[in-house]
């Protein structure tokens, strides 16, 4: 007999005789001649009601099920004549795959998302993190139609790499040589021994391995892993994340900061239309303000402003801010917060970006000061998407590298490519975990994630 999943066992149109499911008991309480279990596998946020009859020949090792146990129930699927339910299982047999003992940690009081993270290897049978990681798939699911939707060819970049994209110099290194027998203060290590013959690094983004597909293939995008080396303990950052990165030939500032746009729309219309008992939990005990955020998406066109429209605005408002921001410096988020939040109260995209505080690859400007570089800024979450148009111009290209100090034998191929039919060429990077607090109202990035990696946190 086939197992069936309890999502699709209580959107039935009608009953079913030899029904199969599996799962774990979420609670279990007993009446004369009865034992009620709510059994939950994880495809939905409501619980299947089974009801064990005294006739049953384990029925006493049913009346003792705990929390957290695993069971394989067969039985009939009959109307429910209690409140809240359409269905409930009358069960024929009853299987104890598992029982957990009494000690099971998550039991039916609240708990804390300090004590969840903890005990991350449980925490998705919880309604919270459950109905979190289904969203997560469905967003994964929607990034990858979108693209496909739009002629979007899904490319794979590399894990390991040789080159910092960023410039920021926060990359974790990767070696084959044994460190125990090292010195820390040992700076001749003999790198010619090691698997790849040089200095070798998680990445932290795919972009400037997109850019060359993007220039044979025309749209493209990569969607994994990433990694940076950051000592940050803030609820938006972790040290690896995933990342959606597409890349557009023959595509302008303009052009990317619309696509930008209706990813982000289309991503929210998807979730809203496909998760909508995930969402409405959300929406209840997270954050209340959550679906008319959401559906301010979908009604209200992005707020496009220049960087330095944005300083002024900023600088002339009697809000108290932190840090003091002027033209050259980097927005915080405070900053991000009040434009998003209080001045306009909707997503904001700022663009051209001083050229002093972006990195080698945007395309310098007209006025020799700025970039074509953009961010796309939401409501709580603050930037979620950074991007612009590349330099495609070999002599700005090279000039810049060599301004910040860059190897430029490191990047030979990265500067061949503006030879040979170099064209205008632009993309961006989401943060994905970042779409998904936006999505959720989940206030720390550790809680869309099932295991985050965080300074000193690796145990999971």
């Amino acid at each position: 007999m086939k197992r069936q999943k309890i999502n699709h066992v209580i959107h039935s149109d009608s009953p079913i005789h030899n029904l199969l499911v599996k799962g774990w008991v979420r609670t279990r309480r007993n009446s004369k001649g009865f034992s009620f279990i709510e059994l939950n596998d994880g495809s939905c946020l409501s619980n299947l009601q089974v009801i064990a009859d005294k006739s049953l020949e384990n029925y006493d090792e049913i009346k003792c099920l705990t929390t957290g146990s695993a069971i394989a129930v067969t039985g009939k699927l009959s109307e429910s004549p209690g409140k809240g339910q359409k269905w409930e299982v009358l069960a024929d047999f009853i299987e104890i795959i598992n029982l957990a003992p009494e000690d099971y940690p998550l039991q039916k009081k609240r708990h804390s998302d300090e004590f969840l993270r903890t005990i991350a290897h449980l925490r998705p049978r919880t309604n919270k993190y459950g109905a979190a990681f289904r969203i997560r798939s469905e967003l994964s699911f929607a990034i990858h139609q979108f693209f496909r939707n739009n002629g979007f060819l899904y490319v794979h970049t590399p894990i390991l790499t040789g080159l910092d994209c960023e410039g920021a110099g926060d990359l974790f290194g990767v070696t084959c040589l044994n460190l125990e027998n090292s010195s820390k203060s040992d700076s001749n290590t003999d790198l010619s021994r090691d698997f790849f013959g040089k200095r070798a690094y998680l990445t932290v983004s795919g972009q400037l391995s997109a850019e060359m597909l993007a220039l044979s293939l025309g749209d493209v995008y990569t969607f994994g892993p990433t990694f940076r080396a950051e000592n940050s303990n803030t609820r938006r950052h972790a040290a690896e994340f995933w990342m959606v990165e597409p890349e557009s030939a023959f595509c302008d500032l303009f052009e990317n900061m619309a696509l930008a746009e209706n990813l982000i729309v289309s991503l929210t219309r998807h979730v809203l239309n496909n998760c909508k008992e995930d969402i409405a939990l959300f929406s209840r005990y997270v954050d209340k303000g959550l679906l008319t955020r959401l559906q301010s998406v979908l009604s209200d066109p992005f707020v496009k402003i220049t960087y330095e429209e944005a300083v002024s605005i900023i600088s002339k408002s009697s809000h108290h801010f932190e840090y003091d921001l002027s033209f050259g410096k980097s927005l915080q988020a405070e900053h991000e917060k009040y434009l998003t939040e209080q001045y306009f109260k909707r997503p904001v995209i700022v663009y051209q970006y001083p050229k002093e505080i972006t990195p080698f690859y945007m395309r310098l400007n007209d006025d020799n000061r700025t970039v074509a570089g953009m961010d796309v800024l939401l409501p709580i979450v603050g930037e979620i998407i950074g991007g612009s148009q590349r330099e495609e111009r070999l002599d700005v290209l090279h000039a810049r590298m060599e301004n910040m100090g860059l190897n430029l034998e490191d990047y030979w191929w990265y500067l061949e490519s503006r030879k040979f039919g170099s064209v205008p060429h632009s993309g961006f990077g989401l943060g994905f975990e970042r779409m998904l607090m936006f999505i959720t109202g989940i206030s720390n990035i550790r809680d869309v994630i099932p295991f985050p990696r965080t300074p000193r946190n690796i145990d999971f």
